[in-house]
């Protein structure tokens, strides 16, 4: 605060309105000892702290910092928002503070957060989520909770933010019960192993309303949501990695919907991709990983979701110094085929790169999606039109790969042909038709197969699947389907990634429309 000018009398009104605000700046500016020594037993970093690892140094300017000076104990009422630079970029951050009351909600907490909310809308600026924090006081709830501007008005904003500008969550602590939504709607969850969690209703509460005990692990925790919800993205050991791993993911965004993406002087990948790396027998399985980081460059792939439905791989890399969404089969693990995990998956990260201009390229490797009773039961087919209706309407250039097979449904999943991409390449170990030929000739012979091994024995039916088998393999032929105009070019692995930053380069002026109408309705 700034002194009375000199030769003026002071007012002591003035003065004590001074003395307050001190207080009050000062009780937000640093935890109690008794906060600080919990946070330093959880692992955990001080609200501010976190906020300064985040942004370029000096240039946070913070909103509402007097918020709730009035009550005891309620410094800034519990959440820290305002804005600054991540690498010379304007954003917002919204961070709750653990050592208020638990992060907890109150009336200002959900105003303060509903103003940056509407000033990222406003000014279509990305939004950085700290997120930590026990949920709404129920002390509070008449105040906060059900009016125009109550919770509800962030989880709308939040909407209307969505695929306009960025919104990365870094969850330190609990994220319960409604606040529990806005990891949900963000782009990038990251969880702290150990601390965060998401959970509608306590264990608690979940064993008094339907008789369950459960651990708060197996509720809602880190790991959980990571492996199994899929509601996680990336599963960090502290707070400090959380944030930096944010900043990374920043650096391959746009600003905003309207924004050029950022670019970095190419680099040649880690090593180059060769023939070697993909086997030519199609049942022998191997990591597509190796695939990618011969095409990006050099240590510059970002993977999504890694520890759930991992038959798929997404993430963004950089090609050439550009950011390119990858979505590629993983046969390492179950075989690459699609599970209505993987489509769900697929589908949420084609959106996001849509939604930020962010070119695709699919790597094809693929039995097809699952079959059986479970699988059928768990709503497969509605999961996967989900991932068919994302390619279809994604309007980014998009290049199909078909590095070994693509049976069925699954070379429509991954951006074949029929959906527009804006080529369909294959490696000379690529193999394309509605199923393998092992299950085609089941499927037709079955019947004439049996009848041969009764009358004439194994060696007559071997013999007639040999041959039927040779006779399908020649109707997929590859170079057929290259004459047939199915595909666009035959390529070596060795000359993949020169192909493929020349054919992004020039799509760049694709016609990004795609069908009129108010929305599509996803099946969801």
């Amino acid at each position: 605060m700034t002194p009375p000018s000199p030769g003026y009398p002071a007012d002591p009104k003035v003065a004590e309105v001074r003395e307050r605000l001190r207080a009050a700046h000062a009780a937000s500016a640093a935890p109690t000892e008794r906060a600080r020594a919990k946070l330093d037993d959880q692992g955990k970093l001080y609200v501010r702290d976190r906020i300064d690892l985040l942004l370029d140094e000096g240039t946070f300017v913070e909103d509402g910092r007097y918020a709730n000076a009035l009550a005891s104990g309620l410094p800034a009422d519990g959440v820290v928002t305002g804005r600054g630079l991540v690498d010379g970029r304007p954003v917002i951050v919204i961070a709750n503070d653990p050592t208020v009351k638990a992060g907890s909600w109150g009336a200002r907490t959900v105003e303060k957060i509903v103003r940056a909310t509407e000033t990222a809308l406003r000014e279509e600026l990305p939004v950085f989520w700290f997120v930590d924090s026990a949920g709404a006081r129920i002390t509070d709830q008449v105040e906060m909770f059900p009016g125009r501007r109550g919770a509800g008005r962030i989880f709308h904003n939040q909407v209307a933010l969505s695929g306009k500008v960025p919104q990365i969550c870094c969850l330190f602590g609990p994220s319960a019960a409604g606040g529990a939504y806005i990891p949900s709607f963000t782009d990038l969850v990251i969880m702290v192993e150990g601390n965060a969690s998401m959970y509608l209703g306590s264990p608690r509460m979940a064993e008094m309303v339907v008789g369950e005990r459960v651990s708060l692990e197996e509720m809602g925790g880190a790991r959980m949501h990571c492996t199994v919800s899929g509601v996680g993205d990336l599963l960090v050991q502290d707070d400090a990695e959380a944030i930096e791993l944010a900043r990374l993911w920043f650096s391959y965004l746009p600003l905003s919907w309207r924004s050029d993406l950022p670019t970095y002087e190419p680099e040649e990948p880690a090593r180059p991709l060769t023939a070697a790396d993909i086997p030519e027998r199609e049942s022998q399985p191997f990591d597509i990983h190796d695939v990618i980081d011969g095409l990006v460059d050099d240590d510059s792939f970002f993977e999504v979701k890694p520890l759930f439905a991992p038959e798929l791989v997404v993430g963004i890399g950089r090609v050439a110094g550009e950011s390119v969404g990858i979505v590629a089969n993983n046969s390492m693990a179950k075989g690459g085929v699609l599970f209505s995990d993987s489509a769900d998956k697929a589908a949420r990260f084609i959106w996001l790169c849509d939604a930020y201009s962010i070119p695709l390229v699919y790597l094809a490797d693929v039995p097809g999606f699952m079959i059986g009773s479970e699988v059928e039961g768990a709503g497969i087919i509605r999961h996967g039109a989900k991932m068919v209706s994302a390619v279809s309407s994604a309007t980014v250039p998009q290049l199909c790969v078909v590095v070994r097979k693509a049976y069925g449904a699954g070379l429509y999943a991954m951006g074949g042909p029929g959906f527009g991409p804006d080529a369909t390449i294959a490696l000379p170990t690529a193999r394309i038709a509605v199923m393998g030929p092992e299950a085609a000739i089941n499927a037709v012979y079955a019947n004439k197969i049996a009848e041969i091994e009764s009358s004439e024995g194994v060696e007559a039916r071997d013999a007639f699947v040999e041959a039927r088998r040779a006779e399908y393999l020649q109707d997929v032929d590859l170079e057929r389907l290259a004459a047939d105009l199915v595909i666009d070019d035959v390529v070596e692995p060795e000359q993949l990634r020169a192909d493929i930053v020349r054919r992004l380069a020039h799509a760049r002026g694709r016609d990004r429309r795609f069908s009129e109408r108010r929305r599509g309705i996803p099946p969801v």
